[in-house]
């Protein structure tokens, strides 16, 4: 996945900046400005002034950035409390120390624009120190967050890759049984069939590995499924079919549907009376709506349940995983009818 613009490092680099021009700035931009009542400034006092809050401005941030970057990873996060104050220590120190030894060297005397400083380095150190080590936690927090996120889409994605390989193989079981029925009846419907199941094929191996596919290609998909079972049943079985989209460019999870068509035929076949299948799918705006209807068995419906249980377990997982709230399922068995229906938000 591409890092997005704003976390990439120049981006990080003109944050930083940016804050640490603005933070300088503001003392000036907010001091009480010229006076006439307070005496002017020399000018080696000024100059040396300038050269003061450059330096002391540059030891706030190695401060600032040191205290985040190294001493809190190694020292405070590794529990070495006592290395970690010792630092804090030392860095004060060489602060004071750097404040003393500029006034010594640029101001022959102690100079009354420079010496209340005394009193407030302390409590800038403690500021930097504080929102140093804020930034830390949060940086963490959010690094912790990120890693953690991203190990859920791994975990997703492996998760999804598993439910679907379980789809692909318990398809094409009974796709090939269909065949062998047809080969044992020498039909000569055996041709156009294989054909179907090369198309089948063919979408199993170059489109389903894709996160999406196009709307269109899965509803291909599922009509050369119901006619291979149409040229299986012929008219044993009342197959109505209605596919209705009003837009071509919706993308949808490859092999999503194929379940619950699938599980129509496994329980609306054989010896039921009557038996009918009603597929019906339609596009509304941005949601999808899909239903399959089939009569059912009491009497043969608990067998089939053993070998055909995979497939709507696993459509179930894999739309809680991936539209969540974007979707809502409906199975209703009652009067003979078994029925699904589905309300699904395309992309």
């Amino acid at each position: 996945m591409n890092q997005v613009w704003y976390n990439r490092k120049w981006a990080i680099i003109v944050k930083h900046t940016a804050v640490w021009l603005i933070m300088f700035s503001l003392p000036h931009l907010l001091g009480p400005g010229a006076d006439n009542r307070v005496p002017k400034m020399p000018a080696h006092e000024e100059h040396a002034w300038r050269m003061f809050n450059i330096v002391f401005y540059a030891a706030l941030i190695a401060i600032f950035y040191s205290n985040a970057l190294y001493f809190i990873p190694r020292f405070f996060r590794q529990r070495r409390y006592a290395e970690y104050t010792g630092a804090l220590i030392g860095m004060f120190l060489l602060l004071f120390v750097l404040r003393y030894n500029f006034e010594k060297f640029f101001l022959p005397k102690p100079s009354i624009y420079l010496r209340p400083l005394t009193f407030v380095i302390f409590f800038i150190y403690l500021f930097i120190i504080s929102i140093s080590t804020a930034y830390q936690m949060i940086r963490e927090q959010l690094m912790m967050e990120r890693n953690l996120n991203a190990r859920e889409n791994e975990n997703l994605k492996t998760e999804l890759s598993l439910l679907r390989s379980q789809v692909s193989p318990h398809f094409m079981f009974n796709v090939l049984n269909n065949m062998v029925a047809l080969a044992r009846k020498k039909s000569d419907l055996l041709e156009p069939s294989l054909i179907k199941l090369s198309s089948l094929m063919r979408y199993m191996l170059y489109e389903a590995d894709e996160e999406k596919v196009a709307l269109h290609k899965e509803i291909e998909y599922l009509q050369s499924y119901i006619d291979l079972q149409q040229q299986r049943f012929f008219r044993n079985v009342t197959i109505n079919v209605s596919f209705a989209v009003a837009e071509n460019y919706y993308e949808i999870e490859p092999m999503l549907l194929i379940p619950f068509v699938e599980n129509a035929f496994k329980h609306g076949t054989g010896m039921i009376m009557d038996a009918q299948i009603d597929i019906n799918l339609s596009t509304k705006g941005r949601t999808l709506y899909f239903s399959v209807k089939n009569k059912y068995n009491n009497n043969n419906s608990e067998v089939k349940d053993k070998t055909s249980g995979i497939g709507l377990a696993n459509v179930k997982r894999r739309l809680n995983l991936l539209y969540r709230d974007g979707h809502h399922l409906d199975i209703d068995k009652r009067d003979e009818w078994f029925t699904i229906t589905l309300q699904l938000n395309l992309h």
